[in-house]
């Protein structure tokens, strides 16, 4: 049974994961055979925004484009939130006429977020990378369908207190994922301590995690 990564940005072509490898529009490199692609907020360019959003397009249709992103929305950068809102919802049009899951960067705006799922009544799942914030947003999220993915900040908890450990042992087990992001550590250590937190033995760990993903892709 393989290790599932949802998100990654170093390919590392190792025959026991599964990974989600992260891919821009501009940059996008064939010789990966499985990933999602999307416009990171931090990466908006309006002057190559029509060009980035036709490659997003020519991509999702094929098998070996998993979901849509990352893509989201960050309210502590200099990037208008005007325009990454506008930018969101063009993707989230794509996700929606490829039916393809959306993988999301979220900082600080999570309000918006469950407004524009709302009102534009998003049917594909939707996962948030990287969480770690607190069981409060993570309860809204849930209830609101979301689906959330635990890595770099889960292996930080083990120095840095017990407050995501505790977020982590409430996300039913249906709704999570893990993820090594750009973290140098290990996707079996992000494994290891997520068993350890939910009380499961790793090959348990493996087979939730693994029917969660054919749940979503």
């Amino acid at each position: 049974m393989p290790f599932y990564n949802l998100h990654t940005h170093k390919f590392t072509n190792d025959a026991t994961v599964l990974e989600l490898v992260n891919q821009y529009p501009w940059e996008f490199d064939n010789a990966i055979p499985q990933y999602s692609i999307g416009i990171h907020p931090w990466y908006i360019k309006e002057e190559r925004l029509a060009i980035d959003l036709k490659t997003i397009e020519e991509k999702l249709p094929l098998k070996e484009c998993l979901a849509l992103g990352e893509c989201g929305l960050d309210k502590r950068i200099e990037v208008p939130i005007k325009l990454q809102i506008d930018v969101f919802e063009k993707q989230i049009a794509l996700a929606e006429q490829y039916q393809k899951p959306l993988v999301l960067h979220l900082v600080a705006a999570f309000d918006e977020l469950l407004e524009i799922k709302k009102r534009l009544k998003i049917s594909v799942p939707i996962i948030i990378h990287g969480f770690s914030k607190n069981e409060q947003v993570a309860k809204q999220l849930i209830a609101n369908g979301f689906y959330l993915s635990f890595g770099k900040y889960l292996l930080q908890s083990r120095s840095f207190g017990t407050e995501l450990k505790e977020v982590f042992q409430t996300i039913p087990n249906d709704r999570f994922f893990l993820e090594t992001d750009t973290i140098e550590e290990t996707l079996e250590e992000v494994y290891n301590l997520a068993a350890e937190y939910k009380g499961m033995t790793l090959a348990e760990m493996k087979a939730q995690v693994e029917q969660n993903w054919k749940t979503v892709f």
